[in-house]
């Protein structure tokens, strides 16, 4: 995200790294979940946690947007970039759609839910917004009003099944 570009298989920038490596210890007990990216796992890994990659918590594919800006890829496709934002079941860029990583991740929480123990999951902001939209119970166009910031915790507590929001987006890094 360093150009506030759509998310690419990159490493983590030195700043990165070392904000990661500040988490180390705070993020309590529980079996580590990473997303397959390369910086989802170096994060992990700065963190000092050893974590499993689960491809369930990857960020959603945008296909041929990724690793171009917002501003880019209006410029050169506003109906698209519309459409995506309005429809959850198009696919301009030819990746993934927001519904079926809305379905994804939900099938990722519910089995989650289904199990004893305490999970952390280092994942991306598409995921996170996905998993807060399935815990409310709430329509596919919320995701497009949860604000997810780098580093930030989120925090879902499971109950019988379903799924409650102790809180978004809490600063663990000072």
């Amino acid at each position: 995200m360093r150009r506030n570009a759509f998310a690419i298989d990159e490493p983590l920038d030195h700043a990165g790294r070392c904000a990661a490596s500040q988490l180390a210890g705070k993020l309590g007990r529980g079996e580590a979940l990473c997303s397959p990216a390369l910086r989802a796992r170096e994060t992990a890994a700065a963190a000092g946690l050893d974590a499993t990659v689960e491809p369930l918590i990857a960020e959603g594919d945008l296909g041929a947007w990724a690793g171009r800006t917002l501003a880019e890829v209006h410029e050169a496709d506003p109906d698209g970039v519309g459409a995506w934002l309005m429809d959850p079941h198009a696919c301009p860029h030819g990746g993934e759609t927001l519904a079926a990583l809305l379905l994804r991740v939900s099938g990722w929480l519910d089995a989650q839910a289904a199990r004893d123990g305490r999970a952390i999951a280092i994942s991306h902001a598409g995921v996170v917004k996905a998993a807060v939209v399935h815990a409310l119970g709430a329509p596919a166009a919320a995701f497009w009003r949860v604000d997810v910031a780098p580093l930030g915790l989120t925090e879902l507590h499971a109950h019988d099944g379903r799924w409650t929001v102790a809180r978004v987006n809490a600063a663990v890094v000072a």
